[in-house]
């Protein structure tokens, strides 16, 4: 055993500020409106998130190790160590080696510690425990970590902040050591990572030079150690990297100033701008150094860059990023469907953010779009049976099934060149149970509705709900309160922003179904009662803004928090998307859908499909007889868009162009 694993394994465990296990835990002096429900305390039943959080431990995850395994990711640990052999990573489109890759390693140990944390694996602790020890014996003895350095630029640590990706690399280490810290006590990767932080900040803290990471990340990740740990160091390093950020440090590069963030500072950039993900990152980490030092200004301005960003950079699903070439936000309401780059990352990225501003805030419209984002920005990312997985999230696809992105969004794949969403999707799963409620001196706010067990409240004062729902397939939520102390608390829920109306029962008295968006209960609860909420779910249409010149005149459906789409798998036999119109005056109906996922609900939909015959001008006059055209009606059905490309490929598609019947071509003129 090397003097690294040794040290790794007999590192007493570091005083915590807390003992919540979360993934994100301000501390108690954050200015904060909610604090999260201690995980310990959530318990997920046989529900829909309780079914994917299994699928991802059981498929999903050890199917992670195997591709970690396959790719050279846990080699090229051992070649940092000093065994033989060549640094091993595929190249990408653009000829290079990604120098990134052990942060996916570092995603999947977070995964694994959330996970391990419900419930022992001999399978999964032992795949961990091979990776927490090559991690270990690949670190220098000044700290430093980072295989692609380590093997191919011996030497030339931080020389390239731009690309390189170390300080990223870091900051995933840092939140998998915080995951293995709370949640199963195991300070192995802390103390790895504590070491790895230390490096960073001889280098490049208040004694070093100035410089900042190319892709934000380990600012967040310093001030979730700080919590952690109590450290002072790591809130002021954390401050110095997001302070620094703006002032010209990385250069134009090949993509401009704006693509990591660099071109203006964070307190003063009005927009979002560049690379999603790092933009989500970066202000993820701007939110907790703003609570944590109480700095209403940077707050401020991350909320205003996120008002626009939902306002006319995001798309019906959540997702974010319209650009392949740089994996960029666009122009203001410029969001293609089929050319949309919608990384699942950017993604999970932006519930994290949503979630940051949730708790400093209080304020309902980020759990409405954490919610929405989740479930049909982030799970489509991963195939219902955990297997393989999208990168890219476009909201429609061709017959051709081939768009500008390339052949990985046309079906999910087991794997990619750059890994980076897979394990992300991992770690967010095994950890979903984080975002479901908050708590504060008043008692608890419910935010995400799934069959759960719920646990709060001081020793001997502790309170215990069983919620049971079949959302988001049905509206209707059971809360049965199992213990609670003698004195009053509030329980409070949200209500949906798509939840326009519904009812609300209480030990059989009617209540009055609330105008705000939370139901607040303030009582003296007693053990046994039962609080009934039937929020309606109608299917209904979404008319895009005709400011989004892409989707103009186009329709897409929607029900309770759920996107969906038509697939070319429910149409006739010789009938494309490319010639379906949706008839938005006729009714919409619910009924069971063709997926293997119970009790997964379609929606039945009127549309008139159009034909003409092959020309080689595609333009005409609707009516003229030199442009004959044929029409029919027919019955379609739409799916949850987080299940397509499940049923092999085909053509797929959100936003469809819609008519009222009343302007249909006449039944004369159909044949």
């Amino acid at each position: 055993m090397s003097p690294n694993v040794e040290r790794a394994r007999t590192e007493s465990a570091p005083t915590s500020v807390t003992d919540i296990i979360a993934s994100v835990v301000p501390t108690s002096t954050a200015s904060v409106r909610y604090r999260p429900l201690d995980a310990s305390g959530v318990s997920l039943g046989a529900g829909f998130w309780g079914t994917r959080q299994t699928i991802n431990r059981e498929r999903t995850i050890p199917r992670g190790a195997e591709q970690l395994r396959k790719a050279g990711n846990l080699r090229n640990f051992a070649l940092a160590a000093g065994a033989d052999g060549s640094y091993r990573a595929e190249v990408g489109d653009a000829g290079l080696v990604y120098p990134f890759v052990d942060s996916d390693v570092y995603k999947w140990l977070e995964a694994v510690g959330w996970e391990l944390r419900r419930a022992p694996d001999a399978s999964l602790s032992r795949l961990a425990d091979e990776m927490i020890g090559l991690v270990a014996n690949a670190q220098l003895d000044d700290g430093y970590v980072n295989t692609f350095v380590q093997v191919g630029a011996p030497g030339r640590e931080f020389a390239d902040l731009a690309w390189g990706h170390e300080l990223y690399t870091i900051g995933h280490l840092v939140q998998a050591g915080i995951a293995w810290q709370r949640a199963l006590g195991d300070s192995r990767l802390m103390a790895i990572a504590r070491r790895a932080v230390d490096r960073v900040d001889a280098e490049l803290g208040a004694e070093g030079r100035a410089g900042v990471d190319g892709h934000p990340e380990i600012e967040m990740a310093l001030i979730e150690l700080y919590r952690t740990v109590g450290d002072e160091r790591h809130l002021s390093l954390a401050r110095r990297f997001i302070e620094e950020r703006g002032h010209g440090l990385l250069g134009d590069d090949r993509f401009g100033a704006a693509y990591w963030q660099d071109h203006a500072p964070v307190r003063d950039a009005p927009t979002v701008a560049g690379h999603a993900v790092r933009q989500m990152y970066l202000d993820c980490g701007a939110v907790d150094l703003a609570v944590e030092t109480g700095d209403s200004e940077l707050l401020e301005a991350v909320i205003h860059r996120w008002n626009d960003m939902v306002a006319t950079r995001t798309h019906l699903t959540g997702a974010i990023g319209s650009r392949h070439r740089d994996e960029s936000f666009g122009d203001p309401y410029e969001l293609p469907p089929d050319q949309a780059y919608a990384e699942t990352c950017a993604a999970i990225g932006s519930v994290m953010l949503a979630w940051r501003l949730l708790l400093a805030t209080g304020e309902e419209r980020f759990a409405d779009h954490l919610e929405r984002t989740l479930y049909n920005a982030v799970l489509p990312g991963v195939s219902l049976d955990g297997q393989e997985f999208f990168y890219v999230n476009p909201l429609q696809r061709r017959r051709q099934y081939l768009p500008s992105g390339g052949p990985d969004v046309a079906t999910r794949q087991p794997w990619f060149a750059c890994a980076c969403c897979p394990p992300n999707l991992m770690r967010l799963l095994a950890s979903v149970e984080h975002y479901l409620a908050t708590v504060d001196h008043t008692g608890i706010q419910i935010h995400m509705l799934a069959t759960c067990t719920l646990r709060f409240g001081a020793p001997g004062e502790e309170t215990v709900l069983d919620v049971a729902t079949d959302y988001p397939w049905d509206g209707a939520v059971r809360i049965q309160v199992v213990r609670t102390p003698e004195r009053p608390w509030r329980l409070r829920i949200r209500r949906p922003a798509w939840a326009a109306s519904g009812q609300a029962r209480l030990a059989d008295q009617e209540l009055v179904w609330p105008s705000e968006p939370y139901i607040d209960l303030d009582r003296r609860w007693r053990s046994g009662d039962v609080l009934e909420l039937t929020f309606d779910m109608p299917p209904h249409y979404v008319t895009a803004d005709p400011r989004i010149d892409a989707i103009r005149g186009c329709g897409a459906l929607e029900r309770g928090p759920l996107v969906y789409c038509l697939e070319e798998a429910d149409l006739p036999a010789g009938v494309t998307l490319d010639e379906v119109v949706v008839l938005r005056d006729r009714p919409l109906a619910v009924e069971p859908g063709p997926l293997p996922l119970a009790p997964a609900l379609a929606i039945r939909a009127r549309v008139a499909t159009f034909t003409r015959p092959f020309s080689a001008w595609p333009y005409y006059v609707p009516g003229a007889e030199s442009t004959p055209s044929s029409t029919s009606e027919l019955d379609v059905i739409a799916i949850p868009y987080f299940a397509w490309a499940n049923r092999g490929l085909g053509g797929m598609r959100v936003w469809t162009p819609e008519t009222a019947a009343s302007i249909a071509p006449r039944q004369s003129d159909q044949t």
